[in-house]
């Protein structure tokens, strides 16, 4: 018996307009499906995306998980992305890849393009989970967390890099981002969205404050909202236990679905 290591094999691609190559990983089941948007500088094979695509197909629940433009296996270049571009490409994949209403799990920035997605086609859209979601950060946390001197920089190079962490590396956050960030707010009026929404959000993040979720809680018009704080819990909220909750949420989400 050979033992070696099977490749998973290449994701399939989403052809944009312009060209942009999108990848996906798409899981045929039942409906409704679920989308999972990835955070900033994240992809699809993070351990929520695998864990969540696991959990639907053990369902036989439809799932499509996908990499933002200039980010995983997709085309471009990561600092090109803005999150109207992102948002794009959501809206993209859920008019392409999938059938009939959807379930949106958001991470951290993907809890901001999940807002945005939903925003553009409320039809599709059955419920949403967010995960830490940071919707308007770039605004919010990201410009009012630099020093006089990094936002200079950013002024001047059209990009500022700030220690991460999560990597070595600092994270490259651009003007362009910043600025396009300020076109899709969400958080400064009521949004029109009447569809289930349920949010978990640690209380030791050290990213995304929890009082986050709360603003999105009121400037949601639906009701049926439910936020769960985990007191120990950090941003990502990837631990075993932490992807238990996930999976207890999103099955208890989808069964009030069908």
């Amino acid at each position: 018996m050979n033992d070696a290591t099977v490749a998973p094999p290449a994701p399939r691609i989403l052809t944009r307009a312009d060209g942009a190559a999108i990848a996906y990983r798409k899981t045929p089941g039942k409906s409704p499906g679920v989308v999972f948007l990835p955070g900033f500088m994240s992809d699809m094979t993070s351990g929520k995306a695998m864990y969540v695509e696991a959990l639907c197909e053990a369902r036989g629940q439809a799932c499509l998980r996908f990499d933002y433009f200039g980010c995983g296996a997709s085309s471009g270049a990561f600092t090109d992305g803005t999150i109207g571009r992102w948002a794009e490409d959501a809206v993209a994949a859920l008019d392409e890849l999938t059938e009939g209403p959807q379930v949106l799990v958001g991470s951290s920035m993907g809890g901001w393009i999940m807002l945005l997605t939903a925003l553009a086609r409320p039809g599709r859209v059955a419920g949403l989970l967010g995960i830490a979601p940071a919707p308007d950060f770039t605004e919010d946390l990201l410009v009012q967390g630099l020093s006089p001197e990094q936002k200079a920089a950013l002024e001047k190079d059209g990009v500022v890099y700030v220690h991460s962490l999560y990597g070595p590396e600092p994270t490259p956050f651009t003007r362009a981002l910043v600025e396009d960030g300020r076109r899709h707010l969400v958080l400064r009026r009521k949004m029109p969205l009447t569809c289930p929404v349920r949010i978990l959000h640690g209380m030791q993040d050290p990213d995304v404050p929890w009082q986050t979720s709360l603003k999105l809680c009121q400037m949601l018009e639906g009701d049926d909202v439910e936020i769960q704080f985990v007191k120990a819990g950090d941003h990502r909220l990837s631990q075993p236990h932490d992807l238990d909750r996930l999976g207890r949420t999103l099955e208890t989400l989808l069964d009030s679905l069908t």
